[in-house]
């Protein structure tokens, strides 16, 4: 799947706490950070709306070899 890049500013706080979470969940911060997203997106999402694609199984955790 081709992903699209974009320019986030957030909080420094927030995002340590984000890249903290991430550790935890052995997920790299931009990994995190589209978790917490499409979460939320399901989350809100109306019924006859189609379900976001699913985290492929070979996205790369962070600490894991290429």
């Amino acid at each position: 799947m081709a992903r699209k890049s974009i320019l986030l500013r957030i909080d420094p706080a927030l995002c340590e706490e984000i890249e903290r979470w991430a550790k935890d969940e052995l997920r790299s911060t931009n990994g995190q950070i589209e978790y917490i997203l499409r979460q939320a997106v399901v989350k809100r999402r109306r019924p006859n709306l189609p379900e976001p694609p699913p985290e492929t199984p070979n996205e790369q955790k962070e600490g894991e070899p290429e």
